[in-house]
Parts: C-alpha cells; structure tokens; sequence
C-alpha cells in the first residue's frame, strides 16, 4: 500500500469512527470526514444509536474538535436498493441476511474508494477493526483484527483488492478498552459514547415488524414438528430464524428450537436442539480476497459473527464453495455469511444456501 497523502474518514459518529480519526490527525495526515446518511429513525425506531441525527451530529462536533472539514453525503436511496430491499426480501423467503456485509461492499467503503478522488484523497479509513499486510507476491492480505472480540474481518470478506489498496484500518492493532484511552487523551467528544449493539436501520431487534412497516408483511402460517404435526401457529415467518428458541409461542412439551422455514408454505418446523447440528454448507456468490483456489483446501469457517470458526474442507465450485467441518456445527443459517479463514487471514466467504 502507498503511503497516504490526504485520506477520507468515514464517520459513522461512533467512538470507533471518531478515534480512527482522530489518531491519524495526530499522525499528522491531512483528513477529510465523511459520514453517509443512510436511513431516517423513525418512531419507536429512534430507540437506535445508529442512523440517527445525533449520530451526525457527533461525527460534526468530532470534526470540529480536529479542525478538520466534514461532509455528509445523501445515500439513502442506494442504502434502500443495495441493504435494506434485499434484508426484507431475504426474511420473506425464510433466510437470515447479514446486511453488514452488503452495505460495506456495495454502501460504504467500495463507494468512498470512489469517492475519494473527487475530494483528493488517496486513501478511506475507518473503525473497522481489521488488518492489512502485503505478501510476498504483493496483494494485500485481509487479516483479523488484534482484539478478537472486536474483530470485524469476518463483514469484510468481499472487498474487492483495489479497494483494498485504498483503505487504512488504524485501529486494527488495538482492543477496544485501547480505543476509548485514546479517545480521551486525544479529546474526542463521544470517546465514552455506548457501541449500538443491533443492525443500525432495526435497532430494537424486531424484525418482522420492520418487515411489516416497509409494507411487506409476511402471512401468518403454521407451526409444526419434525412429523408434520400442528402444534401452533404464528404471524409471519418473517419473525424467525433458525436455531431460535423464544417468541414461539408454544406453551409445555420442553424446549423446542427452529430447525428450518418453509416459505413456500408459510411453515416453521421446530423440534429438539440437537436437531440444529450439520457437517455440511454449500455457500454461494462467493468472492475470493485473492484468487480463487483451484483445489479443495482445509480452513476455519465461520457461519456467524459471533462464530469462533471450525475446521472444516472447503471445496470451491462455480459460483460458490462446498463445507464439510470436522465436528457438526450448531444452527446454520441460509442468508449468513461462511468466511473461511487460514491462521488470521480471511480468505474468502460466500451466503450459505
């Protein structure tokens, strides 16, 4: 990566944000703070730290501490197209969506890449906790970040290398206690602001509500056992995902958990928790940080964020990759992201089907 000259900051309004910032001031380079506006609160949804004037309004006043210009910049609309639509449309059709990885690779960072050029900037930054190096035959390596409860490689998986090139990841060697000391020795203003701990644009967890007021409501349907047996029945299969155990509404009979959703009958078939474990996944649109691999390879997968990863063979195909784990693995999900990892560097990732 070429030494960077000026560099667009992406200000989400967050500590994480406005620290990355304010370390490369004092680094001395000179910078540019951009914050997206992407959804509009409303409501009950205001509840959220995300996506909310308050948040812009702390990216400002962060810039405005630094001395530095700050921007914000309208993307509702592509915001809409490229994360929210799709969201609605995957939990209408019975999978899980992790629109994170949607909105950095089509929203946020592979738009600001773009972006940059037009506000002279050679390089983006923000407060991912993620890593870069180059190896031996000189592309760039996705690495996980220092702090592992942070790290957030696992929702980077598919930028492409020449946006790559251009990001600068400045808190990728540090734990987040490191981050907010930072943040007050350098005075930023939201340094002990509280993380927002759901999806931005859904903050109070609820989904097939938001499903609802986007005017797509899912049907109400059935709630049946492994055998086909009605023991309930529900709103919309829009309110579930598999491997969940509360909000089911069924009274007595133990623990029941979701195994599988079946849209093209508005089914949702629960049974007992060891029903929840696979060896198997076939992901889809995968994108490869590097080349695609021409041969099966062994590697850690994770199927969720919060996933510590597992060993398993990974097969490439056309458009996607084959997992076989070594253990079975509890709850995999159609719609979440498998990223396949060697030591600390992501390789790839694909959606599981």
């Amino acid at each position: 990566m070429t030494e960077p000259k000026r560099i667009l900051v992406a200000m989400s309004g967050g500590v994480d944000s406005s620290v990355a910032a304010a370390l490369l001031h004092e680094a001395g380079y000179d910078l540019i703070g951009v914050t997206l506006h992407l959804w509009d609160a409303e409501g009950a949804q205001q509840v959220g730290r995300c996506c909310a004037p308050e948040d812009r309004d702390d990216a400002r006043r962060t810039c405005e501490h630094l001395g530095v210009p700050h921007y914000v910049l309208d993307q509702r609309d592509a915001f809409r197209k490229h994360v929210v639509d799709p969201f609605v449309t995957d939990y209408l059709a019975g999978r899980t969506p992790i629109p994170c990885v949607s909105c950095n690779r089509t929203v946020k960072l592979t738009h600001l890449a773009d972006l940059a050029e037009r506000f002279g900037a050679s390089h983006i930054a923000t407060g991912h906790y993620a890593r870069l190096d180059r190896s031996f035959d000189g592309r760039l390596r996705l690495l996980r970040g220092f702090d592992a409860d942070k790290d957030q490689s696992y929702f980077l998986f598919g930028l492409p290398q020449s946006t790559l090139e251009r990001v600068v990841f400045p808190l990728g060697e540090l734990t987040k206690p490191e981050v907010r000391k930072a943040g007050r020795r350098l005075g930023v203003p939201n340094a002990d602001k509280p993380d927002s701990q759901e999806l931005c644009f859904v903050p109070d967890g609820r989904v097939g509500d938001f499903v609802g007021r986007q005017g797509r409501e899912s049907k109400p349907g059935r709630i049946l056992d492994s055998d086909g047996t009605v023991l309930g029945h529900h709103q919309g299969v829009a309110n579930f995902t598999r491997g969940q155990r509360r909000g089911l509404g069924l009274g007595g009979g133990g623990a029941r958990y979701v195994l599988r959703i079946v849209p093209r009958t508005d089914d949702v078939v629960v049974g007992q928790e060891k029903d929840l474990y696979d060896r198997e996944l076939v992901a889809k649109d995968a994108h490869w940080v590097a080349d695609r691999p021409a041969e099966p390879f062994e590697g850690e997968i994770r199927i969720r964020y919060r996933h510590r990863g597992a060993v398993g063979d990974i097969t490439p195909t056309r458009d996607g990759f084959e997992v076989r784990f070594a253990e079975p693995q509890r709850a995999i999900t159609p719609g979440q992201a498998a990223v396949v990892y060697r030591g600390d560097e992501v390789i790839g990732g694909g959606f599981i089907a």
